[in-house]
């Protein structure tokens, strides 16, 4: 047997390499885990506002009383403990590792929350930040979870890659911002998802506009959307077109995200509701 070039397209043996199906990279979550439906929230670069979307999409559908968690898969910029206002340890026991609640009960895990000082980078090389976010789908008890929402870090690199192949996703939304070059990088992401074969729920544009204080006229701060061109390009939903919200930005910047008031993600939450149904 020749030696392996990793290039199955011009190699004629039948390796087990060759045999392996996407999914026999799957990893079982925790024993004492029962997850009914995982989403995906990722962006094709940062400061998007990916986690303020993974935020406000777990408050709502724990408004309505579904059992709601958050791993948090950003692991050298983790902000979902910042927005819950978490500042606690996450605990173990015998059997594994338990998630932190926030105040109405989302669970969470974030290495953020196993860190003695909050403030300390991670300076980790992608594979050991990778094997972090398996080990927190695989040995975290997560008990009872009616949908689990993964704040990804943006980009295409190894834990994307990762969460991709070791977790059942059950979708992902794409969370994007106006500027015209944003529209490549979206299309970058979606395409990763199609190779994967992990389906697309929809896009969410965040910062898409601004609302006048005073004429109440909505102004397109980073000039015109061209969400719409791609989700019609990929034949995708639009779920939610999110403007410039200083209450909202001030209350991530409290802890207080579970407190916030908005209907701009209310169709996006039906969409993922209707996972369950």
């Amino acid at each position: 047997m020749s030696e392996c070039s990793h290039d199955c397209s011009s190699c004629g043996e039948n390796c087990p390499s060759r045999q392996m199906k996407p999914e026999d990279f799957l990893e079982k979550p925790h024993d004492m885990s029962h997850i009914k439906k995982v989403i995906g929230v990722v962006s094709g670069k940062g400061g998007v506002g990916k986690s303020l979307v993974t935020s406000l999409l777990a408050v709502l559908l724990r408004r309505r009383e579904y059992d709601v968690a958050i791993l948090d898969a950003d692991v050298t910029g983790p902000s979902i403990p910042k927005a819950f206002g978490m500042h606690e340890k996450a605990m173990a026991n015998e059997f594994g590792i338990l998630p932190v609640e926030s105040k109405t009960g989302i669970k969470v895990m974030s290495v953020n929350l196993l860190l003695e000082d909050e403030t300390q980078p991670v300076v980790w090389r992608g594979p050991v930040i990778a094997g972090t976010v398996k080990q927190f789908w695989t040995d975290v008890i997560w008990d009872d979870v009616d949908f689990m929402f993964v704040d990804m870090p943006p980009g295409t690199g190894d834990v994307p890659l990762t969460v991709f192949q070791s977790v059942p996703l059950s979708g992902i939304i794409v969370v994007a911002s106006p500027q015209e070059l944003v529209s490549m990088i979206v299309e970058k992401a979606v395409k990763m998802a199609d190779a994967m074969n992990v389906p697309i729920i929809g896009l969410v544009e965040n910062m898409s506009y601004a609302i006048c204080p005073d004429c109440g006229r909505k102004l397109e701060i980073f000039g015109e959307s061209h969400i719409n061109e791609i989700a019609e390009k990929h034949n995708l939903p639009v779920l939610a077109k999110l403007p410039f919200t200083p209450a909202v930005a001030g209350a991530v910047d409290k802890g207080a995200v579970e407190l916030f008031e908005g209907e701009w993600l209310d169709y996006a939450a039906d969409v993922v509701e209707n996972l369950l149904k």
